[in-house]
């Protein structure tokens, strides 16, 4: 039975919700939600909300003290989290957390160069000490921007390794030398002359290296087979961000799904990669709502677009799948006004009326997780089309409505809610004068 009066589904919330107090029992909820899943996706609301890291970062501690979990995945480039990897795993030469966070300077750095990031940093790489090589917790990214710095390390595995392979990787990889390897510019080139494509280089780079992987797994035991994975899933990148950089200038919906598939294909190359027999590998994915929340249940499907979400949903089944959203009310965020931009730390709204995040706000509580599906009365009351906020690396306060919220049923498009009504802007490490000075009055509806 579908309820009227906003009242009425806001007691039904506030009876089964689970007030957060700051301490050590705020998730036991969602720990209990967790059983026996292999895949938890945390998501966030925006990618510059101080307490969406942090709460993920005590959700992930739990997940991986209590349930065992051995792996943390992110909305971030490969190769530049995998030098977080080596740092975290106690094989890098770096020093501190802020140093291995070093390679994440592209657009926006803030979303890992940040002080939040330096923190669990810190804590996995502490927690990781207590562990041999093969046991320790490792730290991936998902995402294929990194066209140039996959090139290179594809480059650098092979002369340590297999030097001729090396020349030949070189030779391919010169295709892109044409834009000076830029995914943007050569996107823009392969639109303009259809023969321009590295295609054929970048596919025949990628399956030599998939056929030398048995020779080169004899060369350094456990170091070894991580190296040789590296190198692999960089080579596949490469594939992919050539792909995507292809259909960037043609088809908006085919390049966020073409994303979002290696985004998918990369968790599952990471469970075969880091499970041992019968024990699967347990990993927590940190990304965007928009990438977390199953496409199907939202506006995103009237457009063509699917999303990792759906995706793991459908490789590995809803029961073995936890998709966890983050929302908020209002507050402060880190975010640029134009792509390339510069972090400016901006004033959120006040959600619009008729929002997910408006209901919750009127529950009454700071903070609470919920369950979407555990009670089936509210259940079929959250899956009513509702206005559902996303905002991304750019805010733009002055569209709110057309550019940051999307349609969604929300008890299908999550398993679990953190509703955190006032939120912060997060701290980036290179704090700018123009994010200083953020933050400023609220004076939402009126502009005065």
């Amino acid at each position: 039975m579908i309820l009227t009066s906003t009242q009425e589904l806001t007691s039904q919330i506030d009876r089964v919700c689970i007030p957060m107090h700051g301490d050590a029992h705020d998730h036991d909820d969602l720990l209990d939600a967790v059983g026996d899943r292999s895949i938890v996706m945390l998501g966030e609301a925006t990618h510059g909300t101080h307490e969406f890291y942090t709460e993920r970062a005590r959700i992930t501690a739990r997940l991986i003290d209590e349930r065992g979990f051995t792996a943390v995945a992110v909305e971030g480039d490969w190769p530049d989290a995998y030098r977080v990897h080596r740092y975290v795993t106690g094989v890098s030469e770096d020093n501190t957390a802020e140093e291995c966070l070093g390679d994440f300077r592209r657009f926006p750095a803030w979303m890992w160069r940040n002080v939040d990031v330096v923190h669990f940093v810190d804590w996995l790489r502490a927690h990781n000490q207590k562990f041999v090589a093969g046991d320790r917790v490792g730290f991936y990214g998902l995402d294929l921007y990194s066209l140039h710095a996959s090139i290179e390390a594809v480059i650098r595995y092979l002369d340590q390794i297999d030097p001729a392979a090396a020349a030949r990787a070189r030779e391919r990889y010169a295709c892109f030398d044409r834009v000076d390897r830029d995914g943007q510019a050569y996107g823009a080139r392969a639109r303009q002359r259809g023969d321009a494509s590295c295609e054929r280089e970048v596919v025949a780079q990628l399956i030599e290296l998939r056929e030398a992987a048995t020779a080169y797994l004899t060369r350094n035991g456990w170091v070894g087979r991580d190296e040789l994975f590296f190198a692999r899933q960089n080579a596949r990148l490469v594939r992919d961000a050539e792909e995507y950089y292809r259909e960037m200038y043609r088809a908006e919906v085919s390049s966020w799904n073409l994303r979002d598939i290696h985004m998918a294909e990369t968790i599952e190359a990471l469970v075969q990669h880091l499970s041992k027999g019968h024990q699967p590998a347990k990993i927590v994915v940190w990304e965007h709502n928009s990438h977390v929340g199953d496409a199907r249940s939202t506006g995103m499907s009237r457009r063509g677009e699917l999303n990792v979400g759906q995706l793991m949903r459908q490789q590995y089944g809803a029961e073995n799948v936890l998709l966890v959203g983050f929302t908020t009310y209002h507050g402060t965020v880190t975010a640029a006004s134009n792509w390339g931009g510069i972090a400016e730390r901006k004033r959120v709204r006040r959600a619009l009326p008729g929002s997910v995040e408006a209901l919750f706000h009127d529950v009454g509580h700071q903070r609470f997780s919920l369950r979407t599906r555990l009670d089936e009365a509210l259940a079929d009351n959250l899956r009513e089309t509702r206005l559902h906020r996303a905002i991304g690396v750019i805010y733009r306060p002055e569209t709110e409505l057309v550019s940051h919220y999307i349609e969604t049923r929300v008890a299908d498009q999550f398993d679990v809610l953190v509703h955190i009504d006032h939120t912060r802007a997060l701290e980036p490490l290179e704090i700018t004068a123009l994010w200083e000075q953020g933050e400023a009055p609220d004076t939402y509806p009126f502009g005065i």
